[in-house]
């Protein structure tokens, strides 16, 4: 689906901004919000830090990226919005995980252990890796 297409599905009008953002994200696919700002600022300098901001965040919030804070305690945006988990490389690149059975099995063990009153909104596994120490 082109840009602008996938865009407007999800209830957003396809802006330049918004299709320029969003083009960046396709090409980084896991990213801090300043990887996205650089590259944006780059051919467009016009486009201000806080719009970058509020479409990332409308963005999310309409479902096509997903967030989460990595190891570091930095929040990475992602282009994979479906159920899916990551590995961290010690080279800082992100592998996506799309494991249902995982996200059943993890459901499953850990239900009867949320308060009676909630229910679970999202699982996320973060697995990061390191060199192999040589012999």
């Amino acid at each position: 689906m082109e840009i602008r297409e996938k865009i407007k599905s999800a209830g957003l009008k396809a802006t330049p901004q918004r299709r320029a953002i969003y083009e960046v994200m396709q090409e980084l696919c896991h990213c801090p919000i300043d990887e996205v700002i650089a590259r944006i600022r780059e051919e467009h300098p016009d486009v201000t830090i806080s719009t970058v901001y509020r479409i990332m965040d409308s963005f999310c919030e309409a479902g096509l990226l997903t967030k989460f804070v990595n190891s570091d305690g930095k929040t990475i945006f992602d282009i994979t919005p479906g159920v899916h988990h990551h590995i961290h490389t010690a080279d800082d690149e992100y592998l996506d995980i799309a494991d249902r059975q995982l996200s059943d099995l993890i459901r499953r063990r850990v239900i009867s252990q949320i308060p009676e009153d909630q229910i679970i909104d999202k699982i996320s596994i973060h697995v990061t890796t390191k060199p192999k120490e040589k012999a």
